[in-house]
C-alpha cells in the first residue's frame, strides 16, 4: 500500500481562513485611526451605538436570509452569546472609544494588543489547546515588539492630560477583547459564525441604546467626515471584519489566531503615519519588525509536527475546516 509523502505546507483548503485573517487585520488596524479621528465630534457611547447599529443593519439581510432566527440558541449557549455580545460589542467598544479620547491611535493599539498573550494563555488552560513552546516564545517576542513600538510612538502618546486613564481604559479593552474571543471560540463549537456574529451585534446594539438621545444630539453638529468614518467602522471594521474573524476562528485554534492580532498594531501605526501624520520613529519601526517576527514564530512548525501520513498532522492545533 502506497504511503503519501510528508506535506510541508498547509492544505489548500486553509487559504480562505488565511485570507479572512488578512482582511480582519487590515480592517481592525484601520479602526483605531478612524476612532481617533471621529472622537473629536462623537463621544464614546454615541459612537459605539452608531457603529453597532450600522453593523447590525448591514448584516441583517444576509443573516435573516440565511435563517439565523431559526438558529437562535437556548440555555447555556444563549447565555454565552449574551455575555459575548455585552463584553465585545458594547463593553469593548466603549472602553476603546474612551481610551482614544486621551491617547493616540497607535498607542491605543499597542496597549489593546496585550490581548494576544491573554488569549493564548486562556486558550491553552481553559480551552485545552495546549501551550506549545513556539506559541509562548512567539507571543513573548511579539510582546517585546509592541513594547518597543510603544517606546517609539510619536505624538501626544502618554504625555497628554488624562493619559493614565486612557492607558487603563485601553488595558480594560484588551481584557474584554481576550475574554470575548475565548467565549466566542466556545460558542463556535455549536453555532455557525454568521449566527454568532449577528446575534452578538444585536445584543451590543440593545445594550448601547441608552446612548440614543446623546447620539441624536451629536449628529446635529458632527462633521460629515466624522459620521462617515463611524459608518465605515460599522460596515467594514465591524460587519465585514467580525464575520471574517468568526470564519477564521472556527477553523484556527484561538491561541494561534490571537497572536496574529499583533499585526493589527503594525497596520494601525502605519495608517496613523499615512493618514494622521504620526511619523513612526526608527524605534517604532524596529518594534514592528520584532512583532512580525513573533507572529512568524507562532506559525512555524517543527518538522516532527508536520504531516506524516495521508495529510494528517501531529500536534493539537491543525488548520482544518470546522466540523
Amino acid at each position: 500500500m502506497a504511503v503519501n509523502p510528508p506535506a510541508l505546507r498547509m492544505p489548500a483548503r486553509s487559504w480562505p481562513a488565511v485570507a479572512a485573517v488578512a482582511v480582519t487585520v487590515l480592517l481592525w488596524g484601520s479602526s483605531f485611526v478612524v476612532i481617533r479621528a471621529a472622537g473629536t465630534d462623537l463621544s464614546p457611547g454615541p459612537m459605539a451605538l452608531l457603529r453597532m447599529a450600522v453593523a447590525t443593519a448591514v448584516l441583517a439581510p444576509v443573516a435573516l436570509r440565511a435563517g439565523v432566527l431559526r438558529r437562535v440558541p437556548r440555555g447555556r449557549l444563549l447565555g454565552l452569546v449574551l455575555g459575548y455580545g455585552v463584553l465585545w460589542f458594547a463593553g469593548y467598544q466603549l472602553a476603546l472609544n474612551a481610551a482614544e479620547q486621551y491617547i493616540d491611535a497607535g498607542t491605543a493599539a499597542l496597549f489593546v494588543n496585550v490581548a494576544p498573550l491573554l488569549i493564548a494563555l486562556g486558550a491553552g488552560v481553559l480551552l485545552h489547546e495546549g501551550l506549545p513552546r513556539r506559541l509562548l516564545v512567539g507571543g513573548a517576542v511579539g510582546l517585546v515588539g509592541v513594547t518597543v513600538m510603544a517606546l517609539g510612538v510619536s505624538g501626544a502618546g502618554l504625555t497628554g492630560p488624562g493619559a493614565a486613564g486612557g492607558v487603563v481604559l485601553a488595558l480594560l479593552a484588551a481584557v474584554l477583547y481576550a475574554t470575548s474571543v475565548l467565549l466566542q471560540k466556545v460558542i463556535l463549537r455549536d453555532l455557525d459564525g454568521l449566527t454568532a456574529t449577528w446575534l452578538g451585534f444585536v445584543v451590543g446594539t440593545v445594550v448601547l441604546l441608552p446612548f440614543a438621545p446623546a447620539l441624536t444630539d451629536q449628529l446635529r453638529t458632527a462633521a460629515v467626515p466624522a459620521v462617515l468614518g463611524v459608518v465605515y467602522l460599522g460596515v467594514f471594521s465591524t460587519a465585514l471584519a467580525f464575520t471574517t474573524w468568526a470564519y477564521a476562528l472556527a477553523r484556527i485554534p484561538a491561541g494561534r489566531l490571537g497572536m496574529v492580532a499583533y499585526l493589527v498594531t503594525v497596520v494601525s501605526v502605519v495608517l496613523s503615519w499615512l493618514l494622521l501624520g504620526e511619523v513612526p520613529s526608527a524605534t517604532t519601526t524596529a518594534g514592528g519588525v520584532i512583532a512580525l517576527a513573533g507572529v512568524a514564530l507562532t506559525r512555524r512548525r517543527p518538522a516532527r509536527e508536520r504531516v506524516r501520513v495521508g495529510g494528517q498532522r501531529d500536534g493539537a492545533a491543525p488548520l482544518r475546516a470546522a466540523p
